[in-house]
């Protein structure tokens, strides 16, 4: 049995990274050629907008396609470019601005891990007769009683597997993950020991197809009745003002709400509590009314876990920064499940994937539905306020 849990030789087995240009994938690929394993590298075309702003550290920008083939000339393996430009479009981009439509905030690196990553890539990898696909993610791929799980990775402030949340049994069977153990200063180190000029190379901070973080002009460009004007409101229904268009606002959203700096009747600042885009509106109101206990998920993928018994505890995470936090899983008919936190969060979005755990396992997840979101509502007198819910 190999490193990566095959029973070859390294010098007899094939396998894919997928490189992205940055100094993870880069490093697995010069780890596993160092092992001696027969590496392929593969990158894809998906959007590039880095040729055309002229920016550097975008995932999917033509300068990293050039910085990946630097790394494979250097290492001296093959490497090959999937243009996945249409599906990528289809599968991401598009229901990225179909997000805004729908008054949610999307997360489209999950999409993209889901689509044309895990679908359409390992589908190549094993056309190539690769005997597995590896990529840079900072996960665990762990062996338990039951096969593959997946785990969080080692390093807690790198752990990616809030974005893998949606990958297949028989992908993870596939997949390995040679990073998942380390820490970035640790794989940066690496790729300085092997000479690859991408070893000080920044991490890409924008979603790759969002030209400079500016993403009202993309959905617009796609969508243009996400740019719909209408009215801003507090929660009792009174208009205090006009939107140029639900895209410009999140839930949790403070700053820029074209409100004038307006407070409540107590003096408090007001926040994006919700987006109606039935009624091309913006509701507004205290920090507090952004709190929530419990809310659906929907489309869930279980990730080779033993059943779910209702009203299990487990971890949970809500956005890929979040620390986890104690809650109850409650598995609903149509795969989906209602969560019950221990403690309210601030800010839980439509739109947005909240990923099950049991310590570092990571169970799988489903998209947080918003008309279970807007359905828990706060009472009492602005300053001690309980929260009570309808039945969701």
């Amino acid at each position: 049995m190999n490193s990566l849990g095959i029973n070859k030789e390294p010098k007899d087995t094939l396998v894919v990274v997928a490189m992205s240009g940055g100094v993870d994938s880069s490093v697995v690929a010069g780890l596993l050629h160092e092992q001696g394993y027969r590496v392929i590298g593969i990158t894809l075309q998906l959007y590039d907008y880095g040729m055309a702003v002229g920016k550097k550290g975008a995932c999917c920008a033509g300068q990293d396609i050039y910085d990946a083939k630097m790394v494979a000339d250097k290492l001296g393996i093959a490497h090959y470019v999937l243009d996945y430009e249409s599906r990528f479009k289809q599968d991401v981009i598009d229901d990225f601005a179909d997000s805004y439509l729908r008054g949610e905030t999307p997360v489209p690196c999950i999409k993209c891990n889901q689509t044309v990553k895990f679908r359409d890539l390992v589908k190549a990898a094993r056309e190539l007769g690769a005997d597995c696909l590896a990529t840079g993610h900072y996960v665990r791929r762990v062996m338990g009683e039951n096969g593959a799980e997946m785990h969080a990775g080692a390093d807690m402030g790198r752990d990616q597997s809030y974005f893998l949340y949606t990958t297949l049994q028989d992908q993870l069977d596939y997949l390995r993950f040679p990073l998942g153990d380390l820490s970035k200063d640790e794989t940066r180190a690496m790729a300085g020991r092997m000479g690859l000029a991408v070893a000080d190379k920044p991490d890409s901070q924008d979603i790759c197809f969002v030209p400079n973080g500016d993403y009202a002009s993309v959905v617009m460009k796609l969508r243009p009745d996400a740019a719909d004007p209408g009215d801003i409101v507090d929660l009792s229904g009174n208009v205090l003002g006009r939107h140029e268009g639900i895209l410009h606002y999140t839930v949790g959203q403070r700053k820029g709400l074209g409100i004038g700096g307006r407070k409540d009747s107590d003096g408090d600042a007001l926040y994006v509590i919700r987006l109606n885009p039935e009624l091309k509106q913006v509701v507004v109101g205290p920090r507090e009314a952004l709190g929530k206990d419990r809310f659906m998920v929907a489309e869930i993928n279980w990730l080779g876990a033993r059943p779910i018994a209702d009203g299990e505890k487990v971890l949970v995470k809500m956005r890929s920064m979040q620390p986890l936090q104690g809650a109850t899983l409650y598995p609903r008919e149509n795969n989906m499940a209602e969560v019950v936190l221990d403690e309210p969060r601030l800010g839980i979005a439509p739109g947005q994937a909240c990923v099950f755990y049991r310590g570092s396992h990571m169970l799988g997840g489903g998209w947080i539905r918003r008309d279970s979101v807007d359905s828990g509502q706060w009472t009492g007198n602005g300053k001690n306020l309980s929260l009570t819910h309808k039945t969701v």
